[in-house]
């Protein structure tokens, strides 16, 4: 009788579980949202924030004005895009070359070079300055020899705390960037295209410059785009190389907020940081956009 009594659970009705899945995705996607909104966008806003603080405790686009109109804020600006220009130039034209050697010019021992591009791209870069330092510094070992050839006690090379010795730094370090998707490229380019060239009597630049390098401009783009980011918010090697001969975004960014803890002038001068780097990761991805959609229409 009591069993007979007992009222049977209700059939699970096909709208409990369809919302139950609509859910679902919803809260597999809310913890990467936190993250993102943890690490990025607050401190993002903060930045932001801080920027519109006045001396007079308020809020106002004062510091703005006053840090924008300074001379030193052109200097860095200037210099820090020069800086990174030429350096993704080096890091272009020196990774193509040597990418192409490894790919297409047998030699004894490429696989060991290519397993020490790979150990480049791990180190920090201030090992590649004080590398620098060691060979080309004024008490360098280059000077030293220079110096025990001619007998003259001024340094024959002095120029790692200019531009140009942060540029050859900086290519020196980033240009394995380069190489990297240049190689991945290469490697999934059919042979066949080439061989067919070569017996249709094209020169070797003709080569490069009608099949290589066509299939290669992404991967051109992806790590000229890389090198180019990372250059302009390269501080490691500006500070261990250009010491104090060489002020950058970034530099004078540490200067503003660490050394005279002029916070608000800081904060100003990262949200110009901040604003090339975002317009340069934009401009990339349109440039990638294009260049992967031709090579399709193609």
């Amino acid at each position: 009788m009591t069993a007979l009594l007992e009222t049977p659970p209700l059939p699970d009705t096909p709208e409990p579980r369809q919302a139950r899945r609509s859910l679902r995705p919803i809260l597999w996607t809310l913890p990467p949202v936190l993250v993102v909104l943890l690490i990025a966008v607050y401190p993002i806003v903060r930045v932001l924030l801080e920027s519109t603080k006045t001396k007079q405790g308020g809020r106002g686009g004062g510091t703005w004005s006053k840090v924008l109109a300074e001379e030193s804020f052109r200097n860095a600006l200037g210099r820090t895009v020069s800086i990174a220009v030429f350096s993704t130039a080096g890091c272009l034209l020196l990774g193509t070359f040597l990418a192409i050697v490894l790919a297409f010019v047998p030699f004894p021992g490429s696989q060991l070079v290519g397993r020490l591009i790979d150990t480049v791209l791990t180190l920090p870069s201030f090992l590649v300055t004080l590398a620098f330092t060691f060979l080309y510094g004024t008490a360098g070992a280059v000077n030293a020899l220079i110096r025990n050839i001619t007998g003259s006690q001024e340094p024959a090379l002095n120029f790692l705390s200019t531009p140009w010795g942060v540029i050859l730094a900086e290519i020196t370090f980033f240009t394995p960037f380069v190489i990297r998707p240049l190689l991945a490229a290469f490697a999934q380019m059919p042979r066949e295209q080439l061989d067919v060239a070569s017996s249709l009597g094209a020169s070797p630049w003709r080569v490069l410059r009608s099949v290589l390098l066509p299939e290669a401009w992404p991967a051109l783009a992806a790590g000229g785009s890389l090198v180019l980011l990372l250059t302009l918010n390269e501080f490691g090697i500006v500070l261990f190389t250009g010491a104090k001969g060489v002020i950058t975004l970034p530099a004078l960014i540490y200067t503003r907020g660490i050394v005279t803890f002029d916070l608000p002038g800081a904060a100003v001068l990262a949200t110009v940081q901040i604003l090339l780097s975002l317009s340069l990761y934009i401009g990339y991805r349109l440039l990638f956009t294009r260049l992967t959609g031709t090579r399709k229409e193609n």
